[in-house]
C-alpha cells in the first residue's frame, strides 16, 4: 500500500466516518466499545457519534448479563448516540414502559424493532406508537403485558408494516381462552402486512380467515401451535399463500412441560460494565471486564436456548445508509 498523505492510498483514519461506522458494525459490540476508541482519536470519534448504530442488535450481549439496569444503560447510551438515525432496535427484554418511551423519543426513524418477551404496556404503546411511524417490520414476542390495544395502536400508526412477528410460548398462552381480539386488530389495521407470525396464539380458522381477508398481500403465514386452525382449508382457500404449522414438532413443543430458563446458571459469568465517555472520548476497561470474553469460560454449564429468529434476509434492506 502507499504510504499516507502522498501516495495512492489514504490512512484508514482519514476514511469517510460513514465508511468506518459500515466497518465497525461487524466488530462485536465489546470491541466497538472498548478497543477500536484507542486506536486513534479519529475512531474513537466515529464510535462516539452516530455511524456505528444505525443498526443497534445487542441480542448476544444482552444474553450474557441478567440486571436490568445494565441494559437500560446500554440501550440509552447507544441510542443516543444515533442522534435520531437508528433504523433498526433488536434487544430482548426491555425492563419497563420508560425504555421503551425513551426509544419512541430518540429513535423516530426506526425502521425494524425488535424487542421479544419485554415488559411494555397497552398504554405504553399507545403513548409511543405515534412516535414511530416509519416501522415496517415489528417483533413483539412473548410480550405478555399487551394486547389487542398495543396491535391497533401499531398497526393505525405504523401504516407502512409489512412484518410482524406475535409469536408466543406455550406457556405465555396456558389458560387462555381465545385471542380472537389480537387476531381482528391485526386484521383491522395492518392491511398492507406480507409476513405474519402469530405462532401457538389461541385462535381458530374464521379468525385467520378474517386476517386473510383483509390483508390481501400477505405471502408467508407461521400458525404453528394454533390447533384449532384447519391449515388444509386455508390452503384450498389460499393457494398461493405459504402456510407454516400448526402441525409442526418444534423446540416449543419438546420442552411445553419443562421449566424455562432465560439465562445460564454460571455464576462465572458476568457482564461487563459500561464506561462513561471520558473527555478525550476514550473507554478504560477493567481486568475484571475483560476476563468474560476469554473463550471457554463458563462454556461446561451455558444453556443454549433458540427462540424465534429475526425476519429473512429478503425483509432486511440491505442498503448504503445516508450519512446522518
Amino acid at each position: 500500500m502507499g504510504e499516507c498523505g502522498g501516495g495512492e492510498y489514504r490512512c484508514w483514519e482519514e476514511l469517510l466516518p460513514d465508511a468506518l461506522g459500515l466497518v465497525f458494525r461487524n466488530l462485536p459490540l465489546r470491541e466497538v466499545l472498548t478497543v477500536v476508541p484507542r486506536v486513534c482519536k479519529s475512531w474513537s470519534r466515529v464510535v462516539a457519534g452516530p455511524y456505528c448504530w444505525q443498526e443497534i442488535d445487542i441480542e448476544e450481549w444482552r444474553q450474557q448479563q441478567g440486571k436490568p439496569e445494565q441494559l437500560v444503560r446500554m440501550v440509552e447510551m447507544l441510542v443516543a448516540r444515533s442522534c435520531g438515525s437508528c433504523r433498526r432496535i433488536s434487544v430482548s427484554g426491555l425492563p419497563g414502559d420508560p425504555l421503551f418511551s425513551f426509544i419512541g423519543d430518540h429513535a423516530r426513524a426506526l425502521r425494524t424493532l425488535e424487542i421479544p418477551r419485554s415488559e411494555i404496556s397497552d398504554a405504553a404503546v399507545e403513548s409511543v406508537a405515534p412516535r414511530l411511524p416509519n416501522v415496517t417490520f415489528l417483533d413483539i414476542s412473548s410480550c405478555t403485558k399487551i394486547g389487542a390495544r398495543a396491535l391497533e395502536a401499531f398497526g393505525k400508526n405504523c401504516k407502512s408494516l409489512v412484518g410482524l412477528r406475535r409469536v408466543m410460548h406455550p406457556t405465555d398462552v396456558a389458560g387462555k381462552a381465545c385471542q380472537r381480539d389480537e387476531a381482528r386488530a391485526i386484521a383491522c389495521t395492518m392491511p398492507r402486512l406480507r409476513h405474519l407470525e402469530m405462532g401457538y396464539m389461541v385462535i381458530a380458522t374464521d379468525a385467520v380467515l378474517d386476517i386473510l381477508a383483509r390483508c390481501r398481500d400477505l405471502r408467508f403465514l407461521d400458525l404453528r401451535g394454533c390447533w384449532a386452525v384447519d391449515d388444509k382449508f386455508l390452503q384450498e382457500r389460499h393457494p398461493g399463500l405459504r402456510v407454516l404449522g400448526p402441525g409442526v414438532d418444534d423446540c416449543f413443543e419438546n420442552s411445553y412441560l419443562e421449566e424455562c430458563s432465560d439465562y445460564s446458571d454460571d455464576s462465572s459469568i458476568y457482564s461487563w460494565e459500561l464506561m462513561e465517555d471520558d473527555d478525550d472520548d476514550y473507554y478504560a476497561v477493567g481486568s475484571d471486564d475483560e476476563a468474560i470474553w476469554d473463550d471457554g469460560q463458563g462454556l461446561e454449564n451455558l444453556e443454549v436456548r433458540f427462540y424465534g429468529g429475526g425476519f429473512s434476509e429478503s425483509y432486511a434492506g440491505f442498503d448504503w445508509p445516508p450519512s446522518p
